[in-house]
C-alpha cells in the first residue's frame, strides 16, 4: 500500500464512531462459559463463538449478530406464571361418593361464536402442559377459548377427605371432565355451550375419546383430538412404565433442577413449555431437606391399578364416536391395524411429527396449533352454507 493510500485510509477511519459494545456482555462472562442444555425447540441449542464476552455489535438498529435466544441454561430456567397464557383460574366444586371434589381449570374465554378447545393432559401431568400449544391457537384463531383441567390427584385440583384411595378409572375421569365443562358453563352464566373441540394427550385422549362417544356433552362437540396414544402400543408400553418410574428422580433440590430434569432427559424438548408446565407438577415438602425438597404431587406408581382401564378399546371408541376425528402421532409405528384400516378409509385425519417426543403438543406448540386451528376450520359448522328447506321454498311460492 502506498503512502498515499494509507493517509487516505487513516484520514477515513478517523471520522467513524467507535465501536458499540453490548453491557450486557460484559456482564453475562460467566453465564456465556457454561455449556447450554440441548434444547430441540430452537436452533440455537448451542453458543456461538460471536456470543463471547466482549464481542463487538453493531448499532441495535441492525442486531445481526445478536445472541440466539432459548438455550435453557441457569439464567433461562425461572418458572413462567400460568397469568401469562390464561384469563382466569376456576375452582369448581361438587360432591360425588361422598367427598367434596374442587376441581381446577385454566380459562380464557370465548369470542363472540368462537369455539371453546377442552383440553385433557396425560397421567402425571396438568393443565398447563396445554399452556403454550393454546398460546399458539390463540394467534391462529383470535376469538377461541380455552379450558385446561387439572385431573384429580393432579395439578390443584383437590378432594377431602383424602383418606380414600384415588379413583382415576376411565369412567371417572370422564365424569369430571363433563361436570367441569358444564361448571364452567355455569359459573361463566353462559347460555349455552359454545361449539367444543376436546384435545385429549396420552390418558386425556382416552378421556376424551370416551366422553364423545357416550354423548354426554350432547351435540356440542365438534370434534377431538387425540394426542400420542394408540390403544395397541399404549398396552405394550405399560409393559416397562415400572421401569421408567425407577429411574426418575425421586425429588429435586429447587424447582430450577426439577425443570432442568425435565429439559436435560428429553422428556419435554421445549425449554419455554418445560418453564410453564414442571412447576405444577411438583410441590415443596418442608419435612425434607436438601436434594429431595421438592416432590412429585401425582404418585404415578400408584394408578397402576387403572393402566389398562384407560386403554382398552380405545382404538374402536376412537372410530366409532361422533364428531370429527384427528390423530397426532409422534412415529407412525404407534399405529395399530385398526387405526391403519381407519386411516385407509378415512375415517380420521392423520398427522405425524417424528422429530417430536411423547409430549408433541409441548415439543413443537406452534405446529401443533397449526393442525388444530386447520382440524376445527374442517369441522366450524357455522361457515356450512345449507340449501333452502323445500318447505320454505314452498311458503314462498316458488316452484320446486
Amino acid at each position: 500500500m502506498s503512502e498515499l493510500q494509507r493517509s487516505f485510509a487513516k484520514a477515513k477511519l478517523a471520522t467513524l464512531p467507535p465501536p458499540e459494545f453490548d453491557e450486557a456482555d460484559e456482564d453475562d462472562g460467566d453465564y456465556l462459559t457454561e455449556l447450554p442444555l440441548e434444547d430441540d425447540s430452537s436452533s440455537a441449542s448451542s453458543a456461538s463463538s460471536a456470543s463471547s464476552t466482549g464481542t463487538i455489535r453493531p448499532l441495535s438498529s441492525r442486531n445481526l449478530f445478536a445472541r440466539p435466544q432459548g438455550s435453557p441454561n441457569k439464567r433461562t430456567m425461572d418458572s413462567i406464571p400460568w397469568t401469562t397464557y390464561f384469563e382466569r383460574e376456576l375452582f369448581i366444586e361438587r360432591d360425588a361418593a361422598g367427598q367434596k371434589i374442587t376441581h381446577h381449570a385454566y380459562l380464557t374465554s370465548p369470542v363472540g361464536n368462537g369455539p371453546l378447545f377442552v383440553t385433557h393432559h396425560g397421567a402425571g401431568s396438568s393443565g398447563l402442559s396445554f399452556a403454550v400449544l393454546t398460546a399458539q391457537l390463540r394467534k391462529l384463531l383470535p376469538s377461541a377459548g380455552i379450558l385446561s383441567l387439572d385431573a384429580r390427584g393432579h395439578g390443584s385440583t383437590t378432594i377431602t377427605p383424602d383418606t380414600a384411595q384415588l379413583d382415576l378409572s376411565l369412567e371417572t375421569l370422564s365424569t369430571d371432565l363433563v361436570a367441569v365443562v358444564n361448571g364452567t358453563k355455569t359459573q361463566m352464566k353462559w347460555n349455552a355451550l359454545p361449539p367444543l373441540v376436546l384435545i385429549g394427550h396420552s390418558l386425556g385422549g382416552a378421556v376424551v375419546t370416551h366422553v364423545a362417544k357416550s354423548g354426554s356433552l350432547g351435540n356440542a362437540i365438534l370434534g377431538y383430538a387425540v394426542l400420542d396414544v394408540v390403544e395397541g402400543s399404549a398396552i405394550d408400553a405399560l409393559q416397562s412404565m415400572q421401569t421408567y418410574l425407577s429411574t426418575r428422580p425421586v425429588g429435586f433440590p429447587t424447582l430450577e433442577a426439577g425443570i432442568e430434569w425435565h429439559i436435560r432427559s428429553r422428556t419435554i424438548r421445549n425449554s419455554l413449555s418445560a418453564r410453564t408446565s414442571v412447576p405444577a407438577l411438583l410441590t415443596y415438602n418442608e419435612e425434607l431437606k436438601g436434594s429431595r425438597a421438592w416432590t412429585w404431587k401425582t404418585d404415578l406408581a400408584a394408578t397402576q391399578p387403572f393402566w389398562e382401564d384407560w386403554f382398552i378399546g380405545l382404538s374402536k371408541k376412537f372410530l366409532e364416536a361422533k364428531g370429527g376425528k384427528l390423530l397426532l402421532l409422534a412415529g407412525t409405528d404407534r399405529l395399530d391395524k385398526e387405526l391403519m384400516i381407519g386411516q385407509m378409509q378415512g375415517k380420521y385425519a392423520l398427522q405425524v411429527f417424528p422429530e417430536a417426543g411423547h409430549f408433541i403438543h409441548e415439543d413443537l406448540p406452534e405446529k401443533t396449533a397449526m393442525v388444530i386451528a386447520d382440524f376445527y376450520k374442517r369441522n366450524d359448522r357455522s361457515a356450512l352454507i345449507l340449501p333452502p328447506k323445500v318447505s320454505d321454498l314452498l311458503k314462498q311460492g316458488k316452484r320446486i
